[in-house]
């Protein structure tokens, strides 16, 4: 008789199945989980999107990809043959997966089927009750509360009640005077006004083409709810501009970047809010397609801290010559001179553009101030690599949310501790690792579209709530109107009920 040891061994050949072992698990479709915005008709997004985590047959999460064509979604219309839905289904690699889909046209019910080898997933079919509204159809909720309830928009935003904070009211006919004298020759601004659910629009400036990008997000809007009639101004340059001390008298300006030298009113970067409209459109870099292209896992990932970008700040040529000076450590170089004279014995050749998916073949991604505020943090955020954020005095509309040793490694402004800093994440993996994941955590949560587009409402909302005097249409001032969508136009059912919630 074999010894006890030896019968043990014996007994495992016999048991083992290697599609048990963590690196083979397989997905079970009764017990894999579809959730998301995507999944409620009343959420209307330029691309709605969810959910699908795959789960293995014993109740546990797949951590890895099983596959980047393992689930498969169709959406149809049972009222229509041919329905216009773009869908792509996006493996993020860590087990999960992201469903977007954009509609061209509106429904009167759709039907989202979620397929593991032709086996329903989880509650599949999900029905989705219509009208279910395309991002095109002009439809507004007439209820703010209930849009907000509808989209699960949080109570209140820090960094609203921050800016809010240095207005005890707002005199609309003052400011409509006093802006465009105070900055209207030297600045570029826009000064709009919403009224009856309408955008109007005024220039101040020369510099004035950034308007398409508040144009968009206003019009978006308010074909999705019915925004409170209100009047401000948009900073569409760079720089915060309101400098004055909070005991002086302030000027409300809403600016895409906040700094923390000014009293400006910040909304997501114009930046941001495009690659939310245009998702699955013009733009290819968004927080959703992002997400499917993190590189190699982390262990393979090149353990170089990577930034490329132009010269629009000092810190910037620092940096480029301490990769030349450690190129081992940091891979940093410029794909354009701009601002300063371009010396290629101190700065190096110039370099071809990457594409920024490609950045997160490195474990480490510095992440160091343009102008103001570098607008690829969101991005940066929700690959897998580890942030090192410059500290600044600049910030964007989440900052405030953000804590470092948490979602980032924070690095001096001056960079002197760079080296410091990735030499510390290198002797400390695990927790460089867990880093980089809290911070992807962040931007999943806080920086989609439904979050985006919640942030702007509020804000406006709030706004309003400070208006002293009506917003009035002033002189000079033009109807923006809502682009035609002559050839899937939509009928809207709304009607005036109060008591959704």
């Amino acid at each position: 008789m074999l010894p006890r040891p030896h019968l043990l061994l014996l007994l495992g050949l016999f048991l083992w199945r290697p599609e048990l072992t963590g690196a083979n698990l397989a997905p079970s479709a009764a017990d894999s989980l579809v959730w998301g915005p995507g999944l409620e008709p009343n959420i209307v997004l330029p691309a709605r999107f969810f959910f699908i985590q795959a789960v293995d047959s014993s109740g546990k999460n797949l951590t890895t990809s099983p596959g980047e064509k393992t689930f498969q979604v169709k959406i149809v219309s049972p009222s229509e043959q041919f329905p216009r839905i773009w869908i792509q289904v996006l493996d993020r690699r860590d087990g999960s997966f992201l469903v977007r889909y954009r509609m061209y046209a509106s429904y009167t019910d759709v039907h989202i089927h979620v397929l593991l080898q032709d086996k329903d997933v989880a509650k599949s079919p999900f029905i989705l009750t219509g009208p279910v509204y395309h991002e095109g159809c002009d439809c507004p909720q007439p209820d703010g509360l209930v849009w907000q309830n509808h989209m699960h928009c949080p109570q209140s935003y820090v960094q609203i009640d921050q800016d809010l904070s240095h207005f005890t009211d707002v005199d609309p006919d003052r400011n409509a005077q006093e802006i465009p004298q105070r900055f209207g020759q030297r600045q570029s601004l826009c000064h709009y006004t919403i009224k009856d659910n309408k955008v109007y629009v005024k220039t101040h400036g020369e510099h004035v083409g950034f308007r398409i990008f508040m144009d968009a997000i206003l019009l978006s809007l308010t074909r999705k709810v019915k925004l409170p009639d209100v009047e401000f101004f948009v900073n569409l340059g760079d720089w915060p501009l309101e400098k004055r001390k909070p005991t002086q008298k302030l000027h409300p300006i809403f600016s895409w970047c906040g700094s923390n030298l000014t009293r400006d009113i910040v909304m997501p970067t114009y930046d941001l809010t495009e690659s939310v409209l245009e998702t699955m459109g013009r733009v290819s870099l968004d927080m959703m397609s992002v997400q499917a292209n993190t590189g190699p896992p982390w262990a393979e990932k090149n353990a170089t801290a990577f930034w490329r970008g132009r010269d629009s700040r000092q810190e910037r040529l620092e940096l480029v010559k301490l990769s030349r000076a450690h190129p081992n450590t940091i891979d940093a170089a410029f794909t354009n001179f701009f601002f300063f004279k371009h010396d290629e014995s101190l700065y190096g050749p110039l370099v071809k553009h990457v594409s920024f998916f490609d950045f997160f073949k490195y474990k480490y991604q510095i992440n160091i101030d343009g102008t103001v505020a570098a607008y690829r943090l969101p991005y940066l955020l929700a690959g897998d690599s580890v942030v090192l954020k410059q500290d600044s005095g600049y910030y964007e509309h989440f900052y405030n949310q953000l804590a470092p040793w948490e979602h980032y490694i924070p690095v001096r402004a001056d960079l002197q501790d760079l080296l410091e800093k990735i030499q510390w994440a290198k002797e400390h993996d695990h927790e460089a690792k867990k880093i980089a994941l809290t911070g992807q955590q962040f931007a999943r949560k806080h920086l989609m579209g439904d979050n985006i587009l919640c942030y702007y409402f509020t804000l406006f909302q709030e706004y309003a709530g400070l208006q002293v005097t009506g917003p009035k249409i002033r002189e000079g001032m033009e109807l923006v109107e809502q682009p035609s969508d002559d050839l899937f136009p939509c009928s809207c059912l709304r009607t005036q009920v109060k008591d959704e919630l």
